[in-house]
């Protein structure tokens, strides 16, 4: 039964909000040992920039230490912290989320202990910080604070009790993943995960992210998608300017609104606009004016239909566009989701589908030992990690071979199929 976890085990501390407090929590985190544990709080859905606003940091014998990002003037702090622990290990939950805005105020760790990664590969069902804690520590966060306004000052008590909890228990639960791992030979495996995080771009630039309105795939002409497109743009535009998140400019639904009611006149388009937002003060018309420019764009300035992105389409629709490479995907989905389940791993762990669908779309390249040294010069090549490629190894160049669909089995025949996978695996 775990224990209710209701402040910081020894005390909250003090927030650091001077330059002269942060550098002595630099002095006092370096007589400590081992790794540092570090969280960042951001006012995701509330802020357009996914910065900082707290930074919470423990390490043994150093303390637990709240930081106030905003408070700190001198920014070549942030760059001495990091580089007096250039060396040693960073614990971070969740480390995409939190790198993005650790990097930008200076903090670009070497090396990471990912728990929220640990734990997937060590095959635990729930790995959210709080669940987590549950299942390994026996001890229960408080979460009830984790969608607040972190840009918000002052920052209030119990939220700053909230956030310290995250970085009290990270050490403890990094150990206890860390044993799960070396129990199950899966050690090496995450730390390749780890380093390979701090290879990977972050914030890579979308492509048309205007498509990605909610309520798109309705539209059924390049006309309203130019619309879209345009009042996407508006919305991004001034909430960038005022730091807002988008949606609480106007929502997706606001800017759908507008698409299918198509407003006579401007004082029909404010009040679709201002229905739902406590922006009041909006530039309404300049906006209409534009509306009604998108409402007249030519053809030749029109978005097409569908978006120039690189990536391949979605397996269920190869079967009439390549079928051959339809049947190849379907047997290596098949073949990759019994040996995560044989290796108690989340399936897009153990090989990610973006990887899958590029390896099955072309015709592989047949050689002496069969399709093997083509899977492994293609995996390796994608970024697949070594041990993703041994764990795969003779598996895959079954699916490269197949010239059928897969037929998924009946009960029976599953049981059969997995005996023969596993015994080839053994080999």
């Amino acid at each position: 039964m775990a224990q209710p976890l209701l402040a910081p085990r020894n005390g909250l501390p003090d927030l650091i909000d001077s330059d002269s407090n942060f550098e002595n929590v630099i002095s006092e985190l370096i007589s400590g040992s081992g790794p540092i544990a570090i969280d960042a709080e951001r006012a995701s859905g509330f802020r357009y920039y996914a910065k900082a606003y707290l930074i919470q940091i423990h390490r043994k014998g150093g303390g637990l230490h709240l930081i106030d990002p905003i408070a700190i003037k001198n920014q070549d702090l942030w760059k001495k912290l990091n580089d007096v622990f250039l060396d040693q290990e960073w614990i971070i939950h969740a480390s995409t989320q939190d790198l993005p805005c650790l990097r930008e105020l200076g903090i670009n760790p070497g090396k990471i202990f990912d728990t929220e990664l640990g734990g997937r590969l060590a095959g635990c069902e729930r790995v959210g910080l709080g669940p987590l804690s549950e299942t390994l520590l026996q001890l229960q966060l408080a979460k009830e604070h984790s969608a607040v306004d972190w840009s918000i000052r002052p920052l209030r008590p119990e939220w700053l009790n909230y956030a310290a909890l995250d970085v009290d228990v990270l050490i403890d639960l990094r150990d206890e993943v860390e044993k799960l791992l070396i129990a199950q030979d899966k050690l090496e495996w995450a730390e390749q995960e780890f380093a390979h995080v701090l290879t990977l771009d972050l914030q890579p630039e979308k492509s048309d992210p205007w498509r990605r309105t909610s309520g798109m795939h309705k539209l059924r002409n390049r006309y309203a998608l130019g619309v879209v497109r345009s009042l996407w743009e508006l919305r991004n535009s001034y909430a960038q300017t005022v730091d807002v998140a988008p949606g609480r400019i106007f929502n997706d639904e606001t800017l759908m609104e507008v698409v299918n009611k198509r407003p006579a006149n401007v004082d029909e388009f404010a009040k679709i606009i201002l229905k739902k937002t406590r922006h009041q003060d909006l530039p309404v018309k300049n906006w209409y004016e534009t509306y009604l420019a998108a409402l007249e764009l030519p053809e030749s300035q029109l978005p097409p239909m569908r978006g120039s992105g690189t990536g391949l389409p979605a397996i269920k629709i190869w079967e009439e566009k390549n079928p051959s490479g339809y049947a190849r995907a379907t047997h290596a989905r098949a073949i990759v989701a019994a040996r995560a389940l044989e290796l108690n791993l989340p399936t897009e762990n153990l090989l990610s589908p973006d990887l899958l669908r590029r390896l099955c779309w072309p015709e592989p390249q047949l050689g002496a030992s069969g399709y093997e040294e083509f899977i492994q010069e293609f995996l390796s090549q994608a970024g697949a990690r070594a041990w993703q490629i041994r764990a795969l190894q003779g598996l895959l160049g079954q699916a490269l071979a197949a010239t059928e669909p897969y037929i998924p089995p009946t009960a029976d025949e599953a049981t059969a199929e997995g005996e023969e996978v596993k015994g080839i695996t053994q080999q």
